[in-house]
């Protein structure tokens, strides 16, 4: 799958998207049509230690989702959305299950 990792205000070390890859790479267990994916990283300038925003979208014949996290790190915010994304995805899938 492709995966394009986007930072907003700052640069990405390679570590960081090594590990969207692989995350996202995991996702194709659950749905095998997904086209693409985009990552969106931004870190907020407040107070909060939650300052890291993750958005994903995935790309999916006739579909796109898109999942929004904050948390205290990216790695954090990645693997909830992913987690979500799961579920979205295995929903996907039974529903075009039930309709073959």
């Amino acid at each position: 799958m492709k995966v394009n990792v986007h930072a907003v205000n700052f640069a990405v070390d390679g570590k960081l998207v090594d590990f969207i890859q692989e995350r996202m790479d995991k996702l194709e267990k659950y749905y095998d049509k997904i086209v693409s994916a985009d990552v969106f990283l931004k870190v907020e300038k407040t107070s909060e230690k939650e300052n890291k925003f993750v958005d994903i979208k995935i790309h999916v014949p006739g579909d796109d989702f898109l999942v929004k996290k904050q948390c205290k790190t990216f790695e954090e915010a990645v693997e909830l959305s992913a987690e979500s994304l799961e579920r979205l995805l295995v929903k996907r899938k039974e529903k075009i299950r039930d309709h073959i």
